[in-house]
């Protein structure tokens, strides 16, 4: 498929630069949101961002192979973030999250799948997953906050990015993998 004449429609090849860049910047962001809500003494909130990292990590890094599959070089723009208090932290965590699991990414699986990009199909279809798995986790911590100054633990699919508060099952229930790909973050 070719791109029409207005250049609105994107390549799959786009899509995935986007999806790299935005999982690259939500990855920093999360790291220094992490550190914010240690300072404030929410611990447990901490714990969700740096999950949250990790997981972007992974998503970045399913992407950015995906791209290079296809000849290309990832390449990301990450501008300082804005850190704010960890509620708002929180809140802007959420607005990204919900972003991408119902708007951004739908929108890439469906170009990915008219192209039968196999690669790119399940680098978007992971992250949505686990998009939408973190954006109950920041909900949850929006709506009772002071109950997130405990230390939480996290466990993170290295795979997929799937992000759980237990390992309560014996493949990840989104790639598959076996519980032994997940990592232990607090």
């Amino acid at each position: 498929m070719s791109n029409s004449a207005d250049n609105t429609e994107t390549s799959t090849l786009e899509n995935l630069q986007a999806a790299f860049e935005g999982e690259s910047n939500a990855a920093a962001k999360y790291t220094v949101y992490a550190k914010k809500a240690d300072e404030d003494g929410y611990a447990g909130a901490a714990s969700l961002f740096r999950a949250a990292a990790h997981a972007e990590r992974v998503h970045a890094a399913n992407h950015a192979a995906v791209i290079k599959a296809q000849g290309a070089t990832p390449q990301a723009i990450i501008p300082p973030p804005e850190v704010r208090s960890t509620l708002e932290n929180l809140k802007d965590a959420l607005a990204g999250e919900t972003h991408e699991f119902q708007v951004m990414y739908p929108e890439f699986l469906v170009k990915a799948r008219g192209d039968r990009d196999k690669g790119a199909i399940r680098s978007f279809a992971f992250a949505k997953a686990a998009e939408e798995s973190h954006a109950r986790f920041y909900q949850a911590a929006i709506d009772a906050l002071e109950e997130w100054r405990e230390p939480r633990e996290f466990y993170v699919c290295r795979v997929c990015g799937e992000t759980v508060t237990m390992l309560d099952f014996e493949k990840c229930p989104v790639c598959k993998e076996p519980i032994s790909e997940f990592d232990k973050i607090s």
